[in-house]
């Protein structure tokens, strides 16, 4: 019996986007993007079932739509990007649930902080783009908890109100080309 090669995958950054959203003063929503990163997918099925998954994202590459706000993100204060570039993800298992839906588990390592993580994939589909590649969608949903990974800066109003929630709300739309 033949056993099957497996098929690598990596994203298309032109066609993909690392997008999150937190609480600003518990009342309203502050989204950004990490316009920088890198990744790749391993799979010996065609359907994705057991897949493996890297994913590497460049700090210094985050737009919050709001210069001095990225800047302090990058500063000591949260990612420190000087000393700690790279949010890496490497999966630990990434099973199919239903026909187009998949838990992803992985460790997320942010600071040199390493956490398992759990996600939600949904699969778009895949399809040939107009100059025969072969592309396949996902859309990958979580959450985790800044502090857990070392990010603890607390800033608070003279009213006493949380500047910055706690939660991150993570949203990947990553479109994968299959490699030859």
């Amino acid at each position: 019996m033949e056993t099957q090669a497996a098929t690598k995958w990596a994203i298309d950054p032109m066609h993909s986007e690392v997008q999150f959203k937190v609480k600003h003063l518990v009342i309203s929503t502050v989204s950004g993007f990490f316009r920088s990163f890198e990744g790749s997918v391993e799979s010996e099925n065609e359907d994705f079932d057991g897949a493996s998954i890297e994913f590497s994202i460049d700090i210094n590459s985050v737009d919050t739509n709001q210069t001095q706000r990225d800047e302090h993100l990058k500063s000591p204060d949260f990612f420190d990007a000087a000393k700690y570039p790279h949010i890496k993800f490497k999966s630990t298992s990434f099973k199919k649930s239903s026909d187009d839906e998949y838990d992803l588990k992985g460790n997320l390592t942010i600071k040199e902080v390493t956490k398992p993580i759990s996600l939600h994939a949904e699969f778009g589909g895949s399809a040939a783009d107009a100059y025969g590649n072969i592309k396949a969608g996902f859309e990958i949903t979580g959450k985790i908890n800044r502090k857990e990974f070392g990010l603890t800066w607390e800033g608070v109003t003279e009213a006493g109100s949380i500047v910055v929630g706690e939660d991150i709300k993570l949203t990947i739309n990553a479109q994968l080309v299959k490699q030859a």
